[in-house]
Formats: C-alpha cells, sequence, structure tokens
C-alpha cells in the first residue's frame, strides 16, 4: 500500500546561501519559515516574568520546536523533523534533517530515538510505570525500526491517534533524548566508577534519581543538557533571573536565510504572582501574558505612557473561562445522587445570569458558555453550543420541582431528601479575587430558585487532594483548555478519562490507572461518552471521528456535566511598541497554542536596537 504523506512540505531550501558561522550553523536541510510577517534583524533581550521556578520550562513551551507542531490554522506540520509519513493511522515513519545538530554541535541522530526507546523509556528504574502512555495503543507498544540514520519508524497494530499531537503539545510527548550527553549518567553505558562518584557528588539517592535530573529538559534543571529549542537553558537553578541564549545550531531559517531566533537571549524573572501586574505597568518587561488578567486591562492602559507598553488583547481558545464542575463522585452519598439527576444539574446551569455576570466583571465582553464549543470550532452547532445557557428561572423552579426538592425551609432554601437545607460549597484554589466575585453573583441568582451558595477557599494541591478523595460538593476552575475542536482532536476532556477532570474524579483515575484505583463509571451518559472516546481512539478515518465526536457533544450538552458561565474574555499582553512580529490579533492558548509559541517567538526581533 503506497504511503500517505501528510506533512510534504518540501522544506528544505536548496542553493540558500545561509547566515552562517562555525559557531552558528543550521542544518543543511533547515525549515524555512516564509510567512515571517517582517524579515528582522538578530541581536538584543525580551525580559518576562515568572512566578516560580518551575515556570522556568516555558522556555521549551514559547520556544516551540516540536517534532511536528501545529501552525496557526491549528494544522500538524513537521517541525524538527523534515518530514513525516502516516500510513493507515498506525504507522509513523519520521525523516530527519541533514545536518541537524543538538545545540552543544553533536549531530542529531536516528540514534537519540533507540536510546529514549531502549534505555530510557523500557528501563524498569528510570519509567517503573512503563514507557508514555500515549505510546501504548490497549497494551500494545510500538514496533520500533530503525531505517538509516536519518529516519525511525513506529507501528502498532492499531490506528495511535495520540501520537503526534502529543508530539505537538504545549508540555510536548518525549522521544528522542541526546544520547550523547546522557550515557555517561546510564548505568548500561557508564563506568560504575566514575558513575557512583558522580551520584555521591551530586547526593543523589541512585543513578536513575540522577538521571532524571539531567534529562528532563521540561524541568530546566540541568543547564548542559543539550536541546534543540531556539534558545538553550543558561543558568543553574536556583536562580531568581533564569537566563536563555540562542541555539547556535537551532534548524529555522528566514526566507533571506538568516538563522534563527532574531533575539539573542530570553529571561525569566521571578516575582510574586501579585507583582506581575505592576511591574508590568512598571515597564520592568517586554513581553508578557501569564500573570496577567482581564481585570489589569485598565491599569495596564493607565499605565503605557510610564511603562511603554501596549496592551493588545488577544482571544482565548478554553470552552468556558469559568466553570462550576458538581462532584458526581462525591462521597456525600445524598449529594452525589442529587447530582447525579440530570434535571439538578440542567435547573443549575439555566439559575445562573451569564449576560449579568459578563456585564458586572468583564464589561460586557463575555459570552454566554457551558463548557463546550466555541462558535470557530467546525463541530460547533447552537443546539450544542447554547444549551442551558440562558437564564431561565421558572424552567430552573420546575425541574428542581420535578426532581424532588420542591419541600422549603423557613428561609425559601430547597431542601435535601434527608432534610438539611440544600446548600452547595464551592471550594477554590482562592489564588485570586475573580473566582470570589464570580461566585458571589451565581450565589445571588441560586438564591432566586432556592439553592444557597457557600464558598471555601484553599490552597490548590490540598483542593485537588480533596476533589480526587470525594470531599468535595463542588468547585470552580478553568473550562476545558480548548474549545476550538476539530475531530482529528482527541475527545478525552468530554469522557471520564482523567482524575483532573473534577466532576468525575474516581471515574477519570479508574481509566488512568487501569482499574487499580478509582471507580469504574456507573452513570448512562458517562459510560456512552467514554465508550465513544473509545472507538474514536481505533478509527482510522475523518469522517468516523466526526460521527463519534457529534454523539459525543450531544450527550455532553444535554447532560450539562458542568457549568460553563462565560468564555472568550481576552488575554491581555503587554509587548514594548518595537518588538516586532507580535501579532495584533492572536488566540492565547496553553494546548494547543503554547501561549505564544505557535507565533514562532523565535521570529520576534527589536526594530530600534540602538
Amino acid at each position: 500500500m503506497r504511503p500517505l504523506k501528510l506533512f510534504g512540505l518540501g522544506l528544505g531550501l536548496a542553493g540558500l546561501a545561509l547566515t552562517s558561522s562555525a559557531s552558528a550553523e543550521p542544518p543543511a536541510e533547515p525549515r524555512v519559515l516564509d510567512d515571517i510577517p517582517e524579515i528582522g534583524e538578530r541581536g538584543g533581550e525580551i525580559r518576562t516574568l515568572i512566578r516560580r521556578a518551575k515556570d522556568a520550562k516555558l522556555f521549551v513551551v514559547y520556544g516551540y520546536a516540536r517534532l511536528v507542531g501545529y501552525d496557526r490554522d491549528l494544522e500538524l506540520v513537521p517541525d524538527i523533523l523534515k518530514d513525516v509519513e502516516v500510513e493507515e493511522g498506525r504507522r509513523f515513519t519520521f525523516h530527519l534533517r541533514e545536518g541537524h545538530k543538538w545545540s552543544d554541535g553533536e549531530p542529531f541522530t536516528a540514534e537519540d530515538f533507540r536510546f529514549f526507546w531502549e534505555d530510557v523509556a523500557q528501563h524498569e528504574a528510570l519509567r517503573p510505570t512503563g514507557p508514555p502512555i500515549q505510546m501504548v495503543v490497549d497494551g500494545e507498544l510500538p514496533e520500533f525500526e530503525i531505517l538509516d540514520e536519518r529516519t525511525v519508524r513506529y507501528t502498532w497494530s492499531k490506528p495511535n491517534p495520540f501520537f503526534l499531537p502529543a508530539l505537538a503539545g504545549a508540555a510536548p510527548l518525549e522521544v528522542a533524548l541526546p544520547a550523547h550527553y546522557l550515557k555517561p549518567l546510564h548505568q548500561d553505558y557508564a563506568d560504575p566508577d566514575a558513575l557512583a562518584a558522580k551520584v555521591e557528588a551530586e547526593g543523589a539517592r541512585d543513578w536513575a534519581q540522577l538521571f532524571g535530573r539531567h534529562s528532563d529538559e521540561y524541568d530546566a534543571t540541568d543547564p548542559d543538557l543539550p536541546t534543540l529549542q531556539p534558545w538553550r537553558l543558561v543558568t543553574p537553578p536556583p536562580a531568581q533571573r533564569v537566563v536563555t541564549e540562542r541555539n547556535p545550531h537551532f534548524h529555522r531559517v528566514d526566507p533571506e536565510g538568516t538563522q534563527l531566533p532574531y533575539v539573542d537571549r530570553v529571561t525569566f524573572q521571578i516575582v510574586e504572582s501579585s507583582l506581575i501586574p505592576v511591574k508590568t505597568g512598571g515597564g520592568e518587561v517586554d513581553l508578557q501574558a501569564r500573570g496577567l488578567n482581564f481585570s489589569d486591562v485598565t491599569f495596564l492602559k493607565r499605565a503605557q505612557e510610564r511603562s511603554g507598553l501596549r496592551t493588545l488583547l488577544w482571544k482565548t481558545a478554553s470552552a468556558a473561562h469559568l466553570a462550576l464542575y458538581p462532584n458526581l463522585n462525591a462521597k456525600d452519598e445524598v449529594w452525589r445522587e442529587v447530582f447525579r439527576d440530570r434535571r439538578v444539574r440542567r435547573a443549575l446551569s439555566l439559575g445562573i445570569d451569564r449576560a449579568a455576570i459578563s456585564e458586572f466583571l468583564y464589561f460586557g465582553v463575555a459570552e454566554p458558555a457551558n463548557n463546550t464549543l466555541l462558535p470557530e470550532s467546525p463541530l460547533w452547532t447552537d443546539d450544542i453550543g447554547l444549551a442551558y445557557t440562558d437564564h431561565d428561572v421558572e424552567r430552573a423552579d420546575a425541574l428542581l420541582d420535578e426532581a424532588g426538592l420542591a419541600e422549603r425551609n423557613g428561609e425559601g432554601i430547597r431542601l435535601l431528601p434527608d432534610g438539611r437545607p440544600m446548600e452547595i460549597i464551592v471550594e477554590t484554589a482562592g489564588e485570586d479575587t475573580e473566582h470570589a466575585d464570580a461566585l458571589e453573583l451565581v450565589a445571588s441568582h441560586w438564591r432566586e430558585i432556592g439553592v444557597k451558595l457557600l464558598t471555601k477557599p484553599s490552597q490548590r494541591e490540598v483542593l485537588r487532594n480533596r476533589i480526587f478523595a470525594g470531599d468535595t460538593l463542588m468547585t470552580i476552575a478553568k473550562g476545558i483548555e480548548n474549545g476550538l475542536v476539530t475531530a482529528e482532536m482527541s475527545p478525552a476532556p468530554y469522557a471520564p478519562t482523567s482524575q483532573i477532570h473534577y466532576q468525575w474524579p474516581k471515574w477519570g483515575q479508574y481509566y488512568e490507572t487501569k482499574g487499580d484505583a478509582g471507580t469504574a463509571p456507573d452513570m448512562a451518559g458517562p459510560e456512552r461518552l467514554f465508550a465513544l472516546f473509545e472507538e474514536w481512539r481505533v478509527a482510522a478515518e475523518t469522517d468516523q471521528r466526526r460521527e463519534i465526536w457529534n454523539e459525543m457533544l450531544e450527550i455532553w450538552s444535554d447532560g450539562v456535566y458542568t457549568f460553563g458561565i462565560v468564555s472568550g474574555v481576552p488575554q491581555p499582553v503587554a509587548v514594548k511598541p518595537d518588538l516586532v512580529n507580535v501579532p495584533e490579533e492572536a488566540v492565547y492558548n496553553w494546548d494547543p497554542g503554547a501561549h505564544f509559541g505557535i507565533y514562532h517567538p523565535d521570529t520576534f526581533w527589536w526594530r530600534d536596537q540602538g
């Protein structure tokens, strides 16, 4: 059977005179970015702020060099790879670029893929839980082949639709490591005495812990770890100012042959989260979005003369900016049964005046949302996207009465089947006032239908553990990350596949642990959603996947398993006017998108460096 060529983009550039030197050398077959708005000049630094040392991983996120990555139309294209061939959705052949090197100048070859797969992913000491879940299809590992020095292949007996999207993620699936750098830290390759001395010198528990410290680029713990990103880490942890500098062997060039990135350095200054808007308004950054909220826009615009920054408003792609999650796995048996009644969930959604929340908190720019698709998604229909988002007190009252919750106490609060007042405690991470402000408004709306809302703030990790254990009744958080889905994107967020789905954590945990923890779904709607998700996993054709998506979305919107509040709240992006190629209009999203990543920050440049 002839292979299906998904990505033949002709990225090599014959005869191109590359701007390079002995210390700055892109591959012989670079990726040419031919859609750069303005060809730039090299030099300078971009300063940005982060909230904690762990956020240094943003140099990987923003750099967004991936084996395959999303373009601005959210289509997958080869990036680090020269090309990818996909056959029947189950056989993936990767072609590397001739002359591609790691940031330290060593060749990037098929051996780096073999080393990861054979010596790391399947090594019990390094990966006690086994290879990444995205590389396991119904318990089956891929057959891995090296076809030549620049060609590798992964083959499963069934389609694996998660593989390429995982490689393109903001936090990407790792399938290649710099073997030349890491073999001296690996038990199977290192001199035993030398390795033992390194373990002792670094105070590691054993060689596996030492290897982990030096092999995880995303954790940003080893500045000597070779990279394929546009900038390489320079600063060893711990540090208040994390510095990254250009990768002299980066694989992208502009249409004139100038090797990217244009900017020499990107620095990340760690500050308290509450100080990010203040320091941005004071002009201490060149590009900032993380740590800024819509509520900061007025302050930032007033500070523009002082800061020298423009404030752009980018669209957001989350299905809901805020959503409420009733815990269908709550330990409280009475509340659990109440929440599992679809009439109650519909009533609570209808009881929210989303238009009032938009006007009060977001100057009317936010749209009602039920935590599903955005209108820009090709899967959108009004019936799905707007289900139970209108404010209808009369209908909500009727549904609650029908559900057996008609009796009220002297305060007008409905009574649960066991006689307790219907008081819903909504727990929050307590990190900002936005959640509290929104809940105060929802409380006033639900009071009209005889439901009392109370709030309880706690630390994020404590809250998550309480949700997972079933100790919470309801929580407020961001909605589903991506509301711009296509049929080719995973419907996992709409099925009980993860314990971080706050509406059914124990069902998600059951899936994630293959039944070792949590409980199996025991509601018809979620059971069907999971079955459809499993069908989507093995569907080979786009039309099949679209049909599955449509049925899942109908079940999701009809079941109202979460209560989206609003969507479309803009993300403020503060940027210096002379920083060129930062889009005026864009979508700010984690995955897909990597925040700035899909807009190629390696192409940002300073117009006036004097």
